[in-house]
């Protein structure tokens, strides 16, 4: 494609898993294998138009859709008097809490972004993307966005100016779990307290610092003692069917560790190897079948990509 005029691109956007356990708001990482699938054409109109090739029947009218809002803003930062059209396939489930909507902010913006001859960074795309967050989300958090776009795990240093950090890691296999029930995200960070102790603080503070240096060091060990979470898990656990079970379970097959997806009600576990990972999937789903809820499981790695063309 490289020193060729191009008007349009398709794009595929992978699913992430955000908070990763301790890390609320500021960890997240790419999944390989699983991705919204998107048709950008670049137009001489201005503003943005949607054309859903999925069932979930999203809002089309681009204010209230979170690929348009996110192509809004590019738009705002473009002198030039173009427009997008994005046909929108979506295969990772909104409300999933495996990056839906981050998927689909992220996917159109790089993909925008590509049709401009690549003229912004991919930090000013994590800032456009996040009004697409915001839009499905209620706030524009970038632990979802930012793994998205850039790939492998990444680190929200700062918010406000954004600072993100790209965190390398020793091969690690995701085990998910997808129940069919949906948690909302912003019901979710609802029920979470405005306050927490002193002494739950730290304790968060260390195994954050404790699971960035396991990563960087490839340190399992290391990784597996820093997989836990005093303050965010213990409430929004309750939303998801048999956690405390699944999780002690799936420890006890072998997994490092793992938590609730983003805001759910996706779970996921990360295992050293395969054959762990399958292990760990095989015992939640038998705790699944005798639940009487359906589920979904998924076995993969973390993408060291974030947004592809095809």
């Amino acid at each position: 494609m490289s020193g060729k005029k191009i008007n349009e691109i398709t794009v595929l956007a992978p699913a992430t898993v955000a908070n990763v356990v301790c890390g609320f708001d500021i960890l997240g990482f790419a999944l390989d294998g699983l991705f919204d699938k998107m048709l950008i054409r670049k137009t001489s109109k201005k503003g943005v138009t949607i054309i859903n090739k999925d069932d979930y029947n999203l809002p089309t009218q681009p204010s209230k859709n979170v690929i348009g809002a996110a192509l809004l803003a590019l738009l705002k930062a473009v002198p030039e008097e173009i427009g997008f059209i994005v046909e929108s396939t979506k295969i990772i489930k909104p409300g999933s809490g495996i990056g839906s909507s981050a998927a689909s902010a992220a996917g159109a913006v790089v993909g925008a972004n590509h049709l401009l001859n690549n003229r912004f960074t991919k930090e000013q795309l994590v800032e456009f993307a996040l009004c697409g967050e915001e839009v499905a989300s209620g706030s524009k958090h970038a632990d979802n966005i930012a793994p998205c776009i850039y790939g492998g795990i990444t680190l929200i240093r700062s918010a406000s100016p954004l600072d993100i950090i790209q965190i390398p890691s020793p091969k690690l296999y995701v085990t998910i779990l997808h129940p069919q029930i949906e948690v909302k995200t912003s019901d979710a960070r609802e029920i979470l307290k405005k306050q927490i102790l002193l002494k739950d603080a730290i304790i968060q503070w260390g195994n954050i610092a404790g699971l960035i240096a396991g990563l960087m060091k490839s340190d399992y060990d290391l990784i597996g003692r820093s997989l836990m979470d005093v303050i965010v898990e213990p409430v929004r656990s309750i939303l998801i069917p048999h956690f405390d079970e699944v999780k002690t379970k799936s420890m006890a097959a072998g997994a490092l560790g793992g938590g609730i997806s983003g805001s759910g009600p996706s779970v996921f576990f990360l295992s050293k190897n395969e054959k762990t990972a399958k292990t760990v999937e095989k015992v939640i789903t038998d705790v699944y079948k005798n639940i009487g809820i359906n589920f979904h499981t998924h076995i993969t790695t973390i993408s060291k990509q974030g947004v592809k063309f095809i």
